[in-house]
């Protein structure tokens, strides 16, 4: 578990995994791979150590949630890894179901759906869109699918041998690190699966500008990835670039509001939440688009 600045998450996060109940011959161990944080979240993490002998911590002094990771990797005494985010909660079958895909199928990584839920209206429509094709696109770890062998999923278990032969987590990438990774887990002949019945809560950034923040710099570096290799990425993440351009002209953005108007209309939300659609997903469509874009014709800085 990479944490930095998750100190209304980290708790919740950390109980959801000492809640796991685990097959027979499977011991659990928990490591939180400290960043340097501007709140509370570190002396959470320490007053947690302290009250369960589970949970060891390591210093990220690199920063990065990749650098991070492979910290904890490394310091993994298992010979599975189950990646955890501070920001999500794991139900309590989680790791059980994972292990047993893991073992059945062969796979190198197996995870599940991104269950995205809020608290207030602005939450509750970052939520949906997360769970709809109209927000994040069709990728099965967002609005679900069958099992089956897919490019990415959510977090991941994973065969910590196969993990490690490939290199772990590239500590270049500062976003998009799952999809990096499980690309080269595909190409080195790993497959990755995906089963419905792992669900993680995540919950969503709660302020516009957090949100813009987040998605202008994941589209900047999924941009970047794009240009590494432009023939291994999903159709779909050009559609926002190709929104951005299209908003130049006056008709398009037109008929763009008019379709969030319909999307919200029959969404399932709150009306307040319903309204919020209006600002959330501009925010999420454009600000990726116009990193995808960035991310193209420039090099990314390796920053948090």
């Amino acid at each position: 578990m990479p944490a930095l600045n998750e100190e209304h998450y980290i708790k919740h996060s950390v109980e959801s995994v000492l809640n796991q109940s685990l097959p027979s011959g499977y011991q659990l161990e928990l490591i939180i791979a400290l960043s340097k944080s501007r709140d509370k979240t570190a002396r959470i993490a320490k007053t947690l150590e302290k009250q369960h002998p589970e949970i060891k911590l390591v210093s990220n002094k690199k920063g990065g949630t990749s650098a991070g990771l492979n910290l904890a990797i490394n310091s993994a005494i298992g010979d599975v890894v189950i990646r955890v985010d501070a920001h999500s909660e794991l139900p309590e079958n989680y790791a059980s179901i994972g292990l047993e895909t893991l073992e059945k199928t062969g796979a190198s990584n197996v995870g599940g759906k991104m269950l995205a839920k809020g608290e207030t209206p602005f939450q509750k429509a970052v939520a949906w869109a997360y769970g709809s094709r109209f927000g994040v696109g069709g990728g099965e770890f967002h609005v679900g699918g069958k099992a089956g062998s897919v490019d990415s999923v959510y977090l991941g278990i994973f065969d910590k041998q196969k993990l490690q032969q490939v290199g772990g987590f590239d500590e270049a990438t500062v976003r998009g690190q799952d999809w990096e990774l499980n690309l080269r887990l595909r190409k080195a002949g790993y497959k990755v699966w995906f089963d419905p019945r792992l669900e993680v809560t995540y919950r969503p950034r709660n302020s516009w500008s957090k949100l813009a923040r987040q998605f202008y710099l994941t589209g900047k570096w999924r941009g970047k990835l794009a240009r590494q290799g432009v023939q291994d990425q999903n159709p779909r993440y050009f559609v926002p670039p190709m929104l951005v351009f299209a908003s130049l002209f006056i008709f398009p953005i037109l008929i763009y509001l008019t379709s969030i108007a319909v999307i919200a209309l029959f969404a399932r939300l709150e009306f307040l939440a319903k309204l919020r659609l209006f600002i959330v997903l501009p925010t999420m469509h454009y600000f990726w688009g116009l990193g995808f874009i960035i991310g193209n014709l420039f090099r990314p800085q390796i920053k948090r």
